[in-house]
């Protein structure tokens, strides 16, 4: 089979997304398939205002069609809702081809946080941009269960993996630091709720890993906790590794792959009761969930690490690729 996937999200960004999507591209040309990717590096592209390191691609219409007839794909995958996604489903509708849609991130929260738009004018935009879809891969069965009470139609559930290989117990040496060690790890910014873990009283000291627009002004307001800045590979698992809870204070996250990570690491996690960590976080041996954020964390240090890595073997890869792969839309030809 030729897949044809196309995302505006794709690397050097470091997020769940650009994780699953390169790993199904993995796990698919391991199977044999033939995968194309369409990414804003394959164009002339343009920061993100507030975030910069998410690359909007410029001119992606009139190249895009030219580039899919050439490939001539046997399915296409349109897995985000900017330019390049915009300029997908304009192609397959034109020409009247089946394509499928995957729901990776809660846009209308983060618009929301942002400028004050009513979150129901974001979730008609995304209701209009999956519409025509096939099949609409959500990540969770509450997010499933939201999506279809906000009217949209195709849902399908494509759970996640974790690479339990990289991830894993590696001992505490890596953080010579007074503890115990609670910490974050993903982008900083408004809507990842970092103040709500930063501010808390907890005994020993807080780690920070990752960046994005609320560095400079979480530092200044906190100058009593460790930042990291980004880290990636094998460095990234032995940080984490290094953790005694996974602090994770997102109340707008869809799923969130680093939970998955942390407790694959042996580490257990802390998060509020909302979607994205309600479905993780589904065995209370492995993580604390509570409205009180700074008990669920205390709480989280009495779990045991071993507890957290055996849960986290369940979640594979080849799982999570060939439930991608049978949700896809075949272009007869």
């Amino acid at each position: 089979m030729k897949l044809a996937l196309i995302s505006d999200a794709w690397r050097p960004q470091v997020n769940g997304v650009v994780t699953t999507l390169s790993r199904i591209c993995e796990g698919a040309r391991q199977r044999g398939h033939q995968v194309e990717t369409f990414t804003p590096d394959c164009y002339r592209n343009w920061p993100c205002p507030g975030y910069p390191e998410i690359r909007l691609a410029l001119g992606c219409g009139s190249r895009l069609p030219s580039q899919l007839d050439a490939f001539a794909p046997d399915a296409i995958h349109i897995a985000t809702e900017g330019p390049l996604g915009m300029a997908a489903r304009r192609y397959c509708l034109q020409r009247r081809l089946p394509f499928t849609t995957s729901f990776h991130t809660r846009f209308a929260e983060y618009v929301n946080l942002r400028t004050r738009l009513p979150l129901r004018w974001g979730y008609a935009a995304l209701r209009w941009f999956h519409r025509p879809s096939v099949r609409v891969m959500a990540p969770t069965p509450t997010q499933v269960s939201d999506l279809r009470a906000r009217g949209f139609r195709n849902l399908v559930l494509w759970s996640r993996g974790v690479d339990t290989t990289l991830f894993a117990p590696r001992g505490k040496a890596r953080i010579d630091d007074v503890r115990p060690v609670f910490m974050y790890v993903g982008r900083l910014a408004v809507e990842k709720g970092l103040d709500d873990f930063l501010r808390l009283d907890l005994p020993g000291v807080k780690y920070v890993v990752g960046d994005g627009p609320s560095r400079t002004e979480l530092q200044k307001r906190y100058p009593d906790v460790r930042f990291l800045g980004y880290r990636c590979g094998l460095d990234l698992a032995e940080t984490i590794s290094a953790a005694d809870v996974f602090v994770f204070p997102s109340r707008t996250d869809t799923f969130g792959l680093v939970m998955l990570e942390a407790l694959a690491a042996g580490v257990p996690v802390a998060a509020y009761p909302v979607p994205g960590p309600q479905d993780v976080i589904t065995d209370p041996s492995v993580g604390c969930l509570d409205h009180d954020l700074r008990a669920a964390a205390l709480r989280a240090l009495e779990l045991r690490s071993e507890d957290c890595r055996k849960f986290a073997e369940r979640f594979t890869w080849d799982r999570c690729t060939e439930q991608f792969l049978g949700y896809l839309a075949p272009i007869s030809r």
